[in-house]
C-alpha cells in the first residue's frame, strides 16, 4: 500500500478492512478504493476512487431499489423514494463508515489529514461507495448486492419506520401546502474556519418557525424543518373544502 508520511505507517493492515467487508479484492483494487484524490494530486498525479465511487454510487442505489420494491409492494412511488434517499444519504453511508472505522483505512493527503478529512461525511461516504464499486468489478452485482445488504440492511430497516423523518424537508413542505402557507422559506448562515464550520438554519412557515444547527448546511436545514413540521403537526388541522355543488 502506497505511504502517507506518518498517517500511513499507523494505517492498520487493509486485510482487517476486507474481514470485516467480508470480501476479498486484489490489493491494487483496494488501494485504488481507498485512495482519496487529495493524496493522488500530492502523489503525483495516481489514479484516484472517484471512478469506483461513481460505478459504486449505480450498484448501491440499484440494490436499494430492488430491495425497497420487493419488501414494500404497498408504498407508493413516492414514499420508496424517501427510503431510498434516507438510505443511501451522505450521513447514512458516513455512519456506516464508521462503525468499520474507514476512515483509518482512506489515503488522505496532508491538508486533508490536517483538516480531520478522515472524519468527513463526503470522504467516509465517497469511500464505501467506492469499496462496492470495486466489489462489483472483482466480483460482479450478486457479491455486490449481498455486500449491500450487509451494509445497510439496518438502515433499510430503519427507514420503514421513520415517516416524515425520511426527509423533514419534503414533508414539511407537503405538510405546509396542506395548511395553505406556501413553500417554506429557509435563512442559512455558517460560522467558524472551513474544517470546522458550524451551520445555523431558520425555516419560516405561516406562524411557525423551526431552528437547526449542523456541520453542514443541509443537515442544518433538516433539523429546522423537522422543529417546523413538528409545531404545524400542533396547530388546528386544515378545514375540509365541502364540494363543489352537483359533484
Amino acid at each position: 500500500m502506497p505511504a502517507n508520511g506518518t498517517a500511513a505507517s499507523s494505517m492498520p493492515a487493509p486485510t482487517a478492512l476486507l474481514e470485516k467487508l467480508g470480501v476479498h479484492l486484489d490489493p491494487e483494487l483496494l488501494v485504488l478504493a481507498l485512495t482519496h484524490r487529495s493524496f493522488a494530486h500530492e502523489a503525483g498525479g495516481l489514479p484516484t476512487n472517484e471512478r469506483l465511487e461513481f460505478l459504486g454510487d449505480t450498484v448501491l442505489g440499484l440494490v436499494v431499489t430492488e430491495a425497497l420494491y420487493r419488501r414494500h409492494p404497498d408504498q407508493s412511488e413516492g414514499e420508496l423514494a424517501k427510503m431510498r434517499a434516507a438510505t443511501v444519504s451522505q450521513r447514512s453511508l458516513a455512519a456506516i463508515a464508521r462503525t468499520l472505522d474507514l476512515g483509518s483505512y482512506v489515503l488522505l493527503g496532508k491538508g486533508e489529514m490536517r483538516t480531520r478529512g478522515f472524519d468527513k461525511d463526503s470522504i467516509l461516504s465517497d469511500t464505501v461507495e467506492a469499496l462496492i464499486g470495486a466489489t462489483y468489478l472483482s466480483h460482479g452485482l450478486e457479491a455486490s448486492r449481498e455486500l449491500v445488504h450487509r451494509l445497510v440492511d439496518p438502515t433499510l430497516e430503519a427507514a420503514a419506520d421513520l415517516g416524515a423523518g425520511l426527509d423533514w424537508k419534503t414533508s414539511l413542505q407537503e405538510a405546509s401546502a396542506e395548511h395553505g402557507y406556501g413553500a417554506p422559506v429557509y435563512e442559512v448562515a455558517g460560522e467558524g474556519p472551513e474544517h470546522a464550520r458550524v451551520f445555523h438554519a431558520k425555516v419560516i412557515v405561516g406562524p411557525v418557525v423551526g431552528i437547526g444547527r449542523g456541520t453542514a448546511k443541509k443537515h442544518a436545514e433538516q433539523a429546522a424543518a423537522e422543529q417546523a413540521y413538528r409545531g404545524l403537526q400542533e396547530l388546528p388541522a386544515p378545514p375540509v373544502e365541502a364540494p363543489a355543488a352537483g359533484a
